[in-house]
């Protein structure tokens, strides 16, 4: 009787946690859930004209690149063997007080997802979800002496109807093996893996914010962790991911755009490179370019290439322009996939979504700051804005460009698009609209 009771009692504090936050989302959900609802809807009857529907092409805007798996890669990992172990009261995290005010990664879930690759042991081991815990891993760790290592970035969506979701998954794993192949680590199989991390998500559900102001970012990580010094491929790989609550990515200014500085004399990514995969070796070396964009007080840093000072990313994100171009059309433009910048989801999204619209032209080509700086002289350069999985949608209203500020109107538009953009892919992401793009966790 007493081991029963003292077994009762530890379910009850390990899910205590559960029952305080649930009854703390409850409470909010029903002041304020019916109420935003309702002033979401009213402010979307005015602005009829740009929709999107699971009708929309749900296909790549570009065929993404095929997935070829070594030969003596060894056996796969199934998601039907997974082994989970839970937390114990005493390994829970603290969990935010309010889910409007969230940093981005400061705070990290229960638990994490861990799959190891040997090839000495045949292959991709068995996944596990354990609580989040330290890597143990050698000090002569390829990932810690040449970089070896490769990461995506994916966010969960707590939609108006409760559901989880994850926004096309499928490119993430897509992007996530294709680097893989560039780094010397093996690959996988995206759909096990998104099998695993819907697995993870279920488990530490609670985390999921209960606002559109918020989402909880999961960030899918693989290392090199082969115990020898030598630049070779790794035969022992760590694939994990961890999950965060987050807010905004960006600090902004105070109408919400951010500043840039746009210096020539660095360089993000060249032809031949990596600049199209995401790799910590490409954000290591702009962080001190950043930190010499914040002592100018600006936000960001906008990337250059070429002499011709042609745009590629801004940040961590893609860039778009919409201006007006010499025929005197509308028109929306993002630099092409040429390997100098990432092929982000969110920018396919945009480009399939806003070719569906049919209200301007939409177009990849390359442009350059000449061309920014001669739009704006002629009244022409209607909006600039970044776009990514962090931030969604950033907008932009001043450049640093050769020691002056260019500053751009992308706040001062009537009906900009860029929020047409944002409220379209959130209204996707968050379940307003029933869509392919959104894929429901069970």
């Amino acid at each position: 009787m007493t081991t029963k009771m003292a077994i009762n009692a530890k379910d009850i504090f390990r899910n205590q946690h559960r029952l305080i936050r649930f009854i703390e989302q409850s409470i909010r959900l029903c002041s304020n859930q019916s109420l935003k609802t309702a002033q979401q809807q009213q402010q979307k009857a005015s602005t009829p004209d740009f929709e999107i529907t699971a009708s929309v092409n749900t296909q790549y805007t570009h065929a993404p690149e095929p997935i070829k798996h070594d030969k003596d890669l060894g056996h796969m990992f199934k998601a039907s063997q997974m082994a989970v172990r839970l937390a114990t009261p005493q390994q829970l995290q603290p969990k935010p007080d309010n889910d409007e005010e969230l940093g981005f990664g400061k705070l990290f879930t229960d638990h994490m997802l861990k799959i190891y690759y040997h090839k000495s042991l045949g292959g991709w081991q068995k996944p596990e979800i354990t609580p989040l815990e330290n890597l143990v891993m050698h000090p002569a760790a390829k990932v810690l002496h040449y970089a070896v290592e490769l990461f995506e970035g994916m966010k969960a969506y707590r939609g108006v109807d409760g559901k989880i979701r994850i926004f096309r998954p499928d490119m993430n794993m897509n992007r996530m093996n294709l680097a893989a192949q560039r780094s010397g680590l093996p690959t996988f199989e995206g759909k096990e893996f998104v099998q695993c991390l819907s697995r993870l998500l279920s488990i530490d559900s609670e985390w999921v914010p209960h606002t559109e102001a918020a989402s909880l970012y999961i960030r899918p990580t693989l290392i090199g962790i082969d115990p020898t010094l030598g630049v070779a491929s790794s035969d022992s790989a760590l694939l994990y991911s961890i999950l965060s609550p987050v807010g905004s990515y960006f600090k902004t200014g105070s109408n919400g755009a951010v500043s840039l500085l746009a210096d020539p004399s660095y360089t993000r990514a060249w032809p031949g490179g990596v600049g199209n995969r995401k790799m910590g070796s490409n954000y290591a070396p702009t962080i001190n370019v950043q930190k010499e964009a914040a002592a100018r007080g600006l936000q960001q840093v906008l990337w250059l290439y070429g002499e011709d000072h042609q745009l590629t990313e801004v940040g961590t994100m893609n860039i778009f322009m919409f201006y007006v171009n010499d025929q005197g059309e509308q028109e929306l433009i993002t630099p092409p996939l040429n390997g100098l910048i990432l092929p982000g989801i969110t920018r396919d999204s945009i480009l399939a979504m806003t070719r569906q619209w049919g209200k301007f032209k939409v177009r990849e080509a390359t442009f350059t700051m000449p061309m920014v700086s001669e739009l704006l002289n002629q009244g022409r350069l209607l909006e600039l804005f970044g776009t990514g999985t962090a931030c969604v949608v950033s907008p932009i209203n001043r450049i640093n460009y050769l020691g002056q500020d260019l500053y751009i109107p992308t706040m001062e538009q009537e009906k900009p698009v860029h929020e047409l953009i944002r409220e379209t892919l959130t209204d996707i992401q968050y379940g307003k609209v029933d869509h392919p793009w959104s894929v429901v966790i069970d």
